[in-house]
C-alpha cells in the first residue's frame, strides 16, 4: 500500500521524475507521456462517472481502477527483471483485456449494426465517453510509440486497443442504444 504523507517532494523540480523502479527519467519521456496521458484519461473518465447511472458507474469504476493498474505497469520499465524485483510488480494481465472484450460484446449485442460513421456527441455521457475513447487512442500511441525502444508489457497495449473499442459501445448504449447517435453525413455540408 502507498502511504502519502508529504503531496510535494521538489524532486522534480529540475524536470526529471522517478519511475517505478526507482530510476529518475525526464518528464518528457516517452515512458511519462505514456503513463501520464493514461492518468489523464483516467481524469476524464471520473468527469464521464458523473453522468452514469448506476450500472455503468460500476463499470467505469472498474476501468478506472484498471487504469491505476496500467499506469503501475507503465511506469516500471524493466519487466524482463520483474522475478528480481524486492516486490512483484503489477502489471495488467491478459484477464483484463479478456474482460474488457465479453463486457464489449454483451453492450453490442443490443445495438443495431452501424450503417455510418459516429460523430462524437449525443448525450452528455456519450460525448463524454467519446473524449474518453480518443483519449484512449492516445494513450495507446504512446504506449505502442514507447515499445518501439523500450521493454512494454503487450497486455498493457493491448488493454489500451480494446478500452476504446470499449468506450465507443458505451458511447453508442448511453445514446439510448444507439438510437440518438449523431451520424456522419459524407459531403454534408459542401
Amino acid at each position: 500500500m502507498v502511504v502519502l504523507n508529504k503531496i510535494y517532494t521538489r524532486t522534480g523540480d529540475k524536470g526529471d521524475t522517478a519511475l517505478g523502479n526507482g530510476e529518475r527519467v525526464a518528464k518528457h519521456s516517452a515512458r511519462v507521456a505514456a503513463y501520464g496521458t493514461t492518468d489523464e484519461l483516467n481524469s476524464a473518465l471520473g468527469v464521464a462517472r458523473l453522468r452514469a447511472d448506476e450500472t455503468m458507474d460500476t463499470a467505469l469504476s472498474r476501468i478506472q481502477n484498471d487504469l491505476f493498474d496500467l499506469g503501475a505497469d507503465l511506469c516500471r520499465p524493466d519487466m524482463e527483471q520483474d522475478a528480481q524485483a524486492d516486490y512483484p510488480p503489477l502489471r495488467v494481465i491478459d484477464g483484463q483485456v479478456e474482460r474488457l472484450e465479453t463486457e464489449i460484446d454483451a453492450m453490442n449485442s443490443g445495438l443495431q449494426a452501424l450503417r455510418s460513421f459516429i460523430l462524437p456527441g449525443g448525450s452528455p455521457l456519450a460525448a463524454h465517453l467519446h473524449v474518453c475513447r480518443t483519449i484512449a487512442r492516445r494513450a495507446e500511441r504512446r504506449a505502442v510509440e514507447l515499445a518501439v525502444d523500450e521493454s512494454v508489457n503487450p497486455a498493457a497495449v493491448k488493454y489500451l486497443n480494446r478500452l476504446s473499442d470499449w468506450f465507443f459501445v458505451a458511447a453508442r448504449v448511453a445514446n439510448n442504444g444507439g438510437k440518438d447517435d449523431v451520424l456522419w453525413v459524407p459531403g454534408a455540408n459542401r
